[in-house]
């Protein structure tokens, strides 16, 4: 009988210890913004728009100047972070489901059929939180699978609000930003309810919820893709401020190819939907300091894309000096704000130039939590916990970005690849590449291509070569 109480009491101490550990590891916070410009809060450099606790964020984390979306649209950029794998190796190439070849002006090639659902077979990043022992939860816009067979449930969440195949808030006839939302995962609440508080209301029930448990929040919000329908408790103020501007906040644009960039921040609706998401960010960090999660929780705030500043006409938004925005394999559509807090930080307040990308979320966050490494998963990213530790630290890096579709901010088939300081696009219309030194020229606006031609035919070289290991779906021309 001694030896079966002395059993049960190993087994019980053993138990407790278990749980004690698992209590113990970071929980994380991971914040993705849609279509979030790298000049459009504070800290980077915005006047017009004001994100006072996205600067007060900042200075508390650390800064990235020189970071990267994935991919220059939303959805492959989104799998790029669930996977830690490049787009282009996983075949997610445009948004989904993408625009119509045949809708886009005098097409000349055949653009790849991309997949439509994150494949079942990659490990995502909430799986393996969840399998670690972690309680996780997705909040917001999804845009991952067309069918509810690949939405996040099915993913590795075990809480899904508001996602599912759309990719704005007013798709197939919801309700945009304002109750009734018509969200097949988001019970509507009442009229007037503005979608972004909402999610984040959500989230924070998430983590009053989860005191027994380390979480994996992964809040993703609508907001700032259009419909731009502003929030009414900042519309006013906003339009005040606008008229204030000079010849009271004219569009001002440069021509981009065929299409034109806006290169003045003055759209009302949009900063009052930038203060909104402000304000909701600043609720959410108050919640966690609240329920004593804050010190223990790594928080990455980022965006999937450019903003949105190149279409037909102007978008709502500039990211100048970049040059384009979101669709554009230039650095406007690329480029984008990352902030990142980690427990114990050693480096609190800092800005760091070190390049990072979509795919290093993956690795960074296994690192910071104590799991294990998934080499093969996560293969096209690095942890950036080094760079975290010592942002000083830099790191010689090259990155692909693969965009063998036509868009409708008037993006042709193209790719990119930057090594270093070197910049290379190439157009696959007419076999057209353009050479840039973003070391001299962050704007794209000096073309070395001719005069540097040994350094161009190099960077294409290693470009395909990238793209042929990673098993790339190529563009085909037209018979």
């Amino acid at each position: 009988m001694r030896n079966y109480l002395f059993l049960f009491f190993i087994l019980v101490q053993f138990n407790c210890k278990v749980t004690e550990e698992i209590a113990q590891q970071p929980n994380v916070v991971f914040i993705l913004v849609d279509d979030l410009g790298w000049a459009d809060l504070g800290c980077y450099g915005s006047t017009f728009y004001e994100t006072p606790n996205l600067d007060r964020l900042a200075a508390e984390s650390v800064r990235f100047t020189n970071a990267y979306a994935a991919h220059p649209v939303c959805s492959p950029t989104r799998a790029a972070i669930m996977s830690g794998k490049n787009p282009a190796r996983l075949h997610m190439t445009d948004w989904i489901p993408g625009r119509p070849t045949e809708k886009a002006d005098n097409p000349s090639l055949i653009t790849p059929e991309d997949l439509h659902n994150l494949p079942a077979a990659e490990i995502t990043l909430a799986e393996t939180f969840q399998k670690a022992g972690y309680k996780t939860c997705f909040v917001g816009k999804w845009h991952l699978g067309e069918t509810e067979a690949s939405w996040p449930q099915a993913h590795g969440f075990d809480v899904n609000k508001g996602g599912c195949n759309w990719g704005s808030p007013s798709f197939g006839g919801g309700g945009g930003y304002y109750a009734p939302y018509g969200n097949p995962q988001l019970a509507d609440g009442p009229d007037g309810e503005y979608l972004t508080d909402r999610l984040t209301n959500e989230s924070i029930q998430f983590i009053e919820a989860s005191a027994d448990q380390p979480f994996f929040l992964y809040l993703s919000f609508y907001t700032v893709h259009t419909p731009i329908e502003g929030c009414k408790t900042y519309d006013d103020i906003y339009r005040q401020k606008q008229e204030q501007l000079p010849d009271s906040g004219i569009i001002e644009s440069v021509v981009e190819h065929d299409g034109l960039t806006r290169i003045n921040q003055s759209n009302a609706k949009y900063a009052a939907m930038l203060r909104s998401l402000d304000d909701n960010v600043g609720r959410l960090i108050d919640a966690l300091k609240a329920s004593g999660n804050w010190e223990n929780t790594m928080l990455v705030f980022t965006s999937d894309n450019g903003g949105l500043s190149t279409l037909r006409k102007p978008g709502p938004t500039s990211v100048k000096p970049l040059r384009a925005g979101k669709g554009w394999c230039y650095e406007g559509g690329i480029r984008v704000p990352l902030i990142i807090k980690y427990p114990s930080m050693v480096s609190r307040g800092t800005t760091t130039d070190a390049p990072a990308i979509s795919m290093d979320y993956y690795p960074t966050l296994l690192d910071f939590c104590n799991l294990p490494k998934m080499a093969d998963q996560h293969q096209d990213g690095i942890s950036l916990r080094t760079i975290l530790e010592n942002p000083n630290d830099q790191q010689n890096r090259t990155f692909v970005w693969h965009y063998p579709h036509y868009h409708g901010s008037m993006w042709r088939p193209g790719s990119a690849i930057r090594k270093n300081d070197w910049k290379l696009v190439h157009f696959y219309e007419g076999d057209q590449v353009e050479l840039f030194d973003l070391s001299e020229d962050l704007r794209e606006q000096i073309d070395l291509a001719d005069s540097l031609p040994d350094r161009a035919a190099l960077l294409k070289a290693e470009l395909q070569s990238s793209l042929a290991e990673m098993n790339a779906q190529m563009v085909e021309k037209m018979h």
